[in-house]
């Protein structure tokens, strides 16, 4: 943010708290204040097809939906709107409903005699997107926004009549032109977009506003809604309101684990410093699948609010990242843990923890190996194993050996007592020893054991009171014994606070030792919910450019290992770490898609899911598909009934393309460009 004046940090990240906001109505449901995360979806459906908006409306509504929103691209279909909303009502169904609005301001003010909220996009509500470059002068500039707020101020005081609520909603994937030549395709020029809005908002003394900053990369929406969140604050200050609520979603996040993943990393990472009041699962799937994610999400995030918040440690004597609004990767050594290295400019790498080591070494070893067999697309790059007394440790040898037979060459990590570490520098490529309850004489004793033994060495912490003073117990260990081959892991219930904590003391010890962030698995945690717990805790870090490896566990038999190591992939490739898989950015779906976009991704993804590295993205209209296709490498967007345009990059490469040829013109372009491999 070097183009920005520093902004703080919204609230404390290492005890973090719900933003306090004021209350917005929208019909009968509530927003922000104390009230509960509100959960929204969107209708699919044709919206001049009243029967049809209504039953899906309808069956959202059971499912637990609180908000409905409805696409009105036409002045013919805000005008629909009144039906629907008439039809419900009939039917007793009293869920508000948003229209939404893109590039048609005279079909915002019909809407808004119909539904509860009207929902904006500054990037196209009086501007059409050319990717043209240009210079503005202060007084073009100030024309610019003089002219866009005439055209959006109608709506503004209609609003304010008619008691409706207002969402300005910035999409990564639709910023302007004019704001994309003054502040590029970046968070900040997406809070600038929005606020230009909430200005005329305000001038006309009309404060029933909710803010929405989506994207598809979660990283992007993280810095985007932290620098609205600050920015907002700063106006606070300045005497100005600055306590609206938040809608917050990844948008395109796609389907299956994937759009799941995705969608828990960015939103549960903002829930999780307390910024979100309203949430939106956006998913390629029927949108009633999208509500008992987004619930679950919740769930748990409202479980950590109504908590005590983590206790405020002592200042750690710097902050956790460089910069909270811009993405950077902290710094750190690399460290050699067997045939792996670790930190540095290694890739974050994916370990599994097993438990103790078992009894039957032959039998586990062929379950673990038959288990990662299936995965052979990506490797396990560490095996880690709680031994807790010389009759365990002694299991370990025989397991080895037997692993090493089945081809399963991951090193191992023993998580062991400081008293048992030194007797197992033959079977172990890392230690991983508890710093709590040790002084540091003995810690720097086991981490010259640890660099004679020629043994990494990973330094376990608890979070609690004496977390701060047992970092630098650690780093004074470790530079006593002149041992750089340390590492460091924290085990917490609330990680993100934990681990940001020790990241802030390290950096003011100038300590540079890789993090290891360790999931721990809820005991009665299924495994979807798991699969959104790990997202959450580990992807709200890997944004924040914090995490040097993974470790998930292994729920369950050993037999499910190929599957847990997977989801250590995908919270990695989710969190823009790595990239194993085709990445897919699909729209949920809405009734401006000009095709059946789930059969449509699942038609494309059978025949690309292979392109190792590749990004595409499948789009049911022009909205937002064009902007989203510069973070993708290739392009399917709907531009017509029956008809596509092609992209790579966001260049039209092919126009008007017949939907029965696109699939293999796709592949043709992917190809033309060198990125195409034959499936094996």
């Amino acid at each position: 943010m070097s183009d920005a004046p520093r902004l703080a940090f919204p609230g404390n990240p290492f005890a973090p708290a719900r933003r306090t906001t004021r209350v917005v109505r929208v019909g009968d449901v509530a927003i922000g204040g104390a009230n509960p995360i509100r959960l929204q979806s969107m209708t699919t459906t044709d919206t001049q097809d009243v029967a049809a908006t209504v039953a899906q409306a309808e069956r959202l509504a059971a499912a637990g939906c609180e908000i409905v929103r409805i696409t009105a691209p036409s002045v013919r279909d805000a005008e629909a709107l009144r039906d629907i909303r008439a039809a419900l009502d009939r039917r007793g169904v009293r869920v508000p409903l948003v229209a939404d609005i893109h590039f048609t301001p005279n079909a915002a003010l019909v809407a808004a005699e119909h539904v509860e909220k009207v929902r904006i996009n500054p990037g196209n509500f009086a501007d059409k997107k050319k990717f043209e470059v240009r210079e503005y002068d202060d007084a073009a500039w100030n024309d610019e926004i003089a002219r866009v707020a005439e055209r959006f101020r109608p709506l503004v005081r209609r609003c304010k009549s008619l008691g409706r609520a207002l969402r300005i909603g910035t999409n990564h994937g639709s910023l302007s032109d004019r704001v994309m030549n003054r502040w590029g395709d970046t968070p900040r020029g997406m809070v600038e977009s929005a606020l230009e809005f909430l200005d005329v908002c305000e001038d006309e003394g009309f404060f029933d506003v909710v803010f929405s900053m989506k994207a598809s990369n979660p990283q992007v929406a993280v810095q985007a809604y932290r620098l609205l969140a600050a920015m907002l604050a700063e106006r606070a200050a300045n005497g100005r309101r600055g306590d609206y609520p938040f809608h917050v979603g990844v948008t395109e996040a796609g389907d299956g684990e994937d759009g799941r993943i995705k969608s828990a990393i960015g939103i549960g990472s903002l829930l999780e410093d307390g910024l979100g009041d309203t949430i939106r699962v956006s998913l390629t799937e029927d949108p009633a699948k999208e509500i008992p994610v987004a619930r679950a999400i919740a769930r748990r995030i409202e479980a950590r609010w109504a908590a005590a918040a983590p206790a405020a440690a002592p200042d750690p004597g710097a902050p956790f990242v460089a910069d909270p609004f811009e993405y950077a990767r902290r710094a750190s050594d690399a460290v050699s843990a067997g045939a792996i290295a670790i930190g540095g400019g290694e890739l974050v790498r994916a370990e599994l923890a097993i438990g103790a080591p078992p009894a039957d070494a032959e039998a586990a070893a062929w379950r673990l190996a038959d288990a990662l067999a299936a995965r052979r697309e990506i490797a396990c790059e560490g095996l880690r194993l709680d031994v807790a007394d010389e009759a365990s440790l002694a299991r370990v040898g025989p397991f080895a050996e037997a692993l090493a037979r089945h081809g399963v060459a991951a090193p191992l990590a023993l998580a062991l007592p400081a008293a048992l570490a030194p007797h197992a520098k033959d079977v172990a490529a890392r230690w991983i020893v508890p710093v709590a309850g040790h002084e540091a004489s003995s810690l720097a004793a086991l981490a010259r054991a640890a660099r004679a033994s020629g043994v990494a060495l990973e330094w376990s912490l608890a979070a609690g009171a004496g977390l701060l003073a047992d970092v630098d117990r650690a780093c004074e260990a470790s530079r006593a014994a002149g041992h750089a081959s340390a590492l460091v892991s924290v085990a917490a219930e609330r990680p993100v606070p934990a681990v940001r904590s020790v990241a802030a003391r390290m950096q003011a010890l100038g300590w540079k030792a890789p993090l290891v962030l360790v999931h721990s698995a809820e005991a009665d945690a299924t495994d979807d919910s798991e699969l959104l717990h790990a997202a959450i805790d580990l992807g709200a870090l890997l944004c924040d450019g914090l995490g040097d490896a993974v470790a998930l566990p292994v729920r369950g038999a050993l037999q499910n290992a190929g599957d847990a190591l997977a989801l250590a992939y995908r919270i990695l490739q989710g969190a823009r770490q790595r990239t194993t898989w085709t990445e897919f950015i699909s729209c949920p779906s809405c009734g401006r898609t000009l095709f059946d976009l789930e059969e449509t991704t699942a038609r494309i993804k059978a025949k690309t899911q292979h392109l190792k590295g590749v990004k595409i993205a499948i789009m049911g209209c022009i909205v937002n598909g064009p902007g989203e296709m510069a973070d993708a490498d290739f392009g399917y967007v709907g531009s017509g009934p029956g008809v596509v345009n092609l992209y790579v990059g966001h260049e039209c490469i092919e126009r008007h393309v017949p939907q029965a040829e696109a699939d293999a013109r796709l592949i043709d372009l992917i190809r033309r460009h060198g990125r195409w491999v034959e499936p094996a």
